[in-house]
């Protein structure tokens, strides 16, 4: 995404989400954080803040989406679960815990904002399709390879909920280590050498 002030205020709408929450990030904020003027926000988002929220979401997911495809070049879910902690443990040290993920909040925001539960809804549905395209190159039959990619999704999403509520990365790190070991015990019977 280039650097004009549109693009800057996406971008920052969907850290402020990541960190405050949707009715807890307003427009001062993403112009202060962003930079933008002041007159732009209308300008570039005419429906008003469901529209910048529902743009940060699609950013963000699109974003993790890349990031998904990166990991999956070589058809190894466990990459996806492997970058999930890379990402998420600093980032929670950094914070002091503040940052989560901007499509939960999108997604929790149904009643006040329902073009932001509807973008998260999206973003989820891509990202599980994406890991469980991966899982059935691997050999999984298809209801299970989107089910363990939901599993996987839900597990990663709680992990980061559990670890900003108890201040340690530790929810992150028992529901890593148990999704490399299901991933692994589903695709083991799979293997060549099996």
């Amino acid at each position: 995404m280039s650097s004009n002030p549109r693009a800057k205020m996406i971008r920052s709408a969907a850290l402020l989400i990541s960190q405050r929450g949707v009715e807890g990030t307003s427009f001062s904020d993403v112009l202060a954080v962003s930079g933008a003027p002041r007159g732009s926000i209308y300008h570039y988002f005419p429906g008003g803040k469901a529209q910048l929220v529902e743009e940060a979401a699609c950013y963000a997911g699109d974003a993790m989406a890349a990031e998904l495809v990166a990991c999956l070049e070589h058809d190894d879910p466990l990459e996806v679960v492997n970058a999930f902690a890379a990402f998420y443990r600093p980032a929670l040290h950094e914070t002091d815990y503040a940052v989560g993920c901007p499509i939960v909040a999108g997604a929790l925001e149904g009643d006040r904002t329902p073009s932001a539960r509807d973008a998260a809804g999206k973003v989820f549905r891509r990202w599980e399709q994406l890991l469980a395209e991966s899982l059935r190159r691997s050999g999984l039959p298809g209801q299970r390879a989107l089910s363990l990619a939901t599993l996987v999704f839900a597990s990663m999403e709680g992990a980061i909920i559990l670890a900003r509520a108890q201040r340690t990365t530790a929810p992150i790190d028992r529901v890593v280590m148990e999704l490399r070991a299901l991933i692994g015990d589903a695709l083991a019977p799979l293997s060549p050498a099996a």
